[in-house]
């Protein structure tokens, strides 16, 4: 498995921080902060969005 190299987090108030990442080969990952060794992974695009919608309150029950 190639390393990953992870953004630095995104945060909120109260909430996890969220943490993306990529690899040699361009495959895209997310984290909860401190747990960046149990990931899930999609494109780079699609965990950004994800991100930016809970983040922003429209997908709050994704968190819980």
């Amino acid at each position: 498995m190639s390393e990953i190299q992870w953004e630095e987090p995104f945060c909120g108030e109260g909430n996890s921080c969220f943490r993306v990442g990529l690899d040699e080969a361009g495959n895209a990952y997310i984290a909860v902060l401190g747990q960046e060794d149990r990931f899930i992974t999609d494109t780079h695009d699609a965990l950004r969005t994800m991100i930016r919608e809970i983040k922003a309150g429209r997908a709050d029950h994704l968190l819980r």
